[in-house]
């Protein structure tokens, strides 16, 4: 009994850092109209995953929705693909890149992978449909699967940079992960039924699934220049594209048409 209240004091030391690892939800449309200005209320939901796309012609009906509103509430925000076997990496981050359109995103992309979805994994079709999305986001994008299929597929020395949202609802998984899908069953207000419940390794904060800013140029169009050389090319075109310095001429030269 003596040791109760060190017990005590250990838990509510830790309870900030328990309420932290509650993070983030993911939804579809199977969470029907979200009321999302209630969701955020809750001190333990810092971002949403949205589901976007799935195969080469599946787009949930509720994602625009979804999206604009959970910003709107100030949530974080990410997008999901669901991995399919029966179509090409093209196709695939075709649907989910005109899907996305220029909606603003948070977060990483996800791509979902799941045996219900993957009557076969080809991991090059995999593998592109990862480097499609990067090379379109600027980020590697997290990957979710189960603890067997991390095990069987990724588990090798190639995908150590990605980041793994992996799903379990018995146990921590006992693989490396960044997010950890503990829950089919969570309930919020403002969601109606059942939603996936999601924390962070305490190795990872939000901050490491975030899209990094590309760096603004901060160089003007025109920039005044101390030596008499051409103004730096702007475009593909090299010096054809650059603005000549003015010099006198005893007949002005045709003005090209505006590009």
């Amino acid at each position: 009994m003596k040791r109760l209240p060190v017990i005590i004091a250990a838990l509510l030391l830790l309870m900030p850092a328990m309420l932290k690892a509650q993070a983030g939800i993911d939804v579809s449309r199977f969470q029907d109209s979200i009321n999302w200005k209630r969701v955020a209320k809750h001190s333990k939901v810092e971002f949403a995953y949205i589901k976007a796309t799935e195969g080469a012609s599946i787009t949930d009906p509720m994602y625009k929705y979804n999206v604009k509103k959970a910003r709107e509430a100030g949530l974080l925000v990410g997008s999901y693909h669901v991995y399919s076997s029966r179509t090409t990496a093209y196709q695939q981050f075709a649907n989910f890149k005109k899907a996305l359109g220029k909606t603003k995103q948070d977060l990483v992309p996800v791509l979902d992978i799941e045996a219900t979805h993957c009557h076969k994994l080809y991991m090059k079709r995999v593998d592109k449909l990862l480097e499609l999305m990067e090379k379109e986001y600027g980020a590697k994008p997290m990957i979710y699967t189960s603890e067997k299929l991390y095990k069987t597929h990724f588990n090798i020395k190639k995908y150590k940079k990605y980041h793994f949202f992996i799903a379990n609802y018995k146990r921590e998984p006992a693989v490396a992960y960044t997010l950890w899908q503990y829950t089919q069953h969570g309930k919020l207000k403002g969601i109606a039924g059942f939603v996936d419940l999601s924390k962070f390794n305490r190795k990872y904060t939000v901050e490491n699934i975030k899209i990094k800013k590309k760096a603004v140029e901060a160089e003007p169009a025109e920039k005044p220049s101390q030596t008499n050389q051409p103004a730096k090319a702007a475009t593909a075109q090299g010096q054809a594209d650059a603005k000549p310095a003015a010099k006198p001429v005893s007949k002005p030269a045709a003005t090209p048409a505006a590009k």
